[in-house]
């Protein structure tokens, strides 16, 4: 699933003042040498793909680096990468011994924040490394979600919803770090009591369950009131289609319930009259 980016700048969202650059000499582009070079320490993403980065050192082989790396100059002399890393090994693979790198200054409690928001603009973060980063943001620089919320440009439900996929077990944050499920799904499976989130996960993949289906689901296993894991109602997958069709003239939450004898009926969900309005213009629009 993609991850919406932020749209917003570096500085747009930090303020030249909040992240501590001053304009000074050190604020320049120079070429260093690669082993001058170190990872971020907390750079928030924890997975490179192998292939996407031998691609990457394919294209810097041909076209050379397009975009320098954004470092901060150590207490050590050395260079710790703000954002950039991706192409930072990339060049290694193909052999550069000198980068072309932005040289910032910014003060320590900032520097976590810049990396987290350079990889979620560009989309580079799976949900739970998101979740960490913001987690460690919150601990480290002695945030409230509030504030976390402003720093990276979402919404505070937001940063409370990726937030609260560090709660779900460790099968479900693996499940969701390996692209099993979405974070759709995960939200759904959150919703629900600890002790049958692993056993709605297994349902998800084993039945390759659809975000809706997963909400269904999930709503499902709340009522059940008994203790045991309930039975899902296997739906033609005409219904699936049928849902899909009338999505874009409706809304997203959209639902078909079937009967014992056979019928059943199709739930539209609203959220005032100005919404009733809009399905009409659209459904006249066709």
């Amino acid at each position: 699933m993609k991850q919406k980016g932020l749209g917003r700048g570096l500085d747009a969202i930090f303020g030249t003042e909040a992240i501590s650059v001053k304009a000074t000499p050190m604020n320049q582009m120079a070429e260093i040498a690669i082993n001058e070079i170190i990872p971020n320490p907390t750079q928030p993403r924890t997975q490179f793909d192998d292939e996407a980065l031998q691609e990457l050192a394919d294209s810097i082989r041909q076209l050379g680096v397009i975009q320098p790396i954004t470092v901060k100059k150590n207490k050590d002399g050395k260079y710790i990468i703000i954002s950039g890393e991706r192409r930072w090994r990339a060049s290694q693979i193909v052999g550069l011994e000198n980068l072309p790198a932005y040289i910032r200054e910014v003060d320590d409690e900032n520097l976590h924040a810049m990396a987290l928001v350079e990889n979620i603009q560009r989309q580079d973060l799976n949900a739970i490394e998101i979740a960490l980063g913001m987690q460690r943001l919150i601990e480290e620089c002695g945030l409230t979600q509030e504030a976390m919320a402003e720093k990276v440009g979402k919404k505070r439900s937001t940063v409370s919803n990726y937030m609260r996929l560090l709660n779900l077990p460790n099968e479900v944050q693996l499940a969701l770090k390996e692209g099993l499920i979405t974070m759709g799904h995960a939200k759904a499976i959150a919703g629900i009591d600890a002790d049958k989130q692993v056993w709605a996960l297994k349902r998800c993949i084993k039945k390759a369950l659809s975000v809706r289906q997963a909400e269904e689901l999930a709503r499902k296993i709340s009522e059940q009131r008994d203790g045991t894991e309930p039975t899902e109602e296997e739906y033609p997958e005409s219904y699936s289609r049928l849902v899909e069709q009338l999505e874009p003239y409706f809304s997203e939450n959209i639902s078909i319930k079937r009967s014992k004898s056979g019928g059943g009926k199709i739930v539209i969900d609203f959220s005032n009259d100005e919404e009733i309005e809009q399905f009409i213009e659209r459904l006249r629009n066709k």
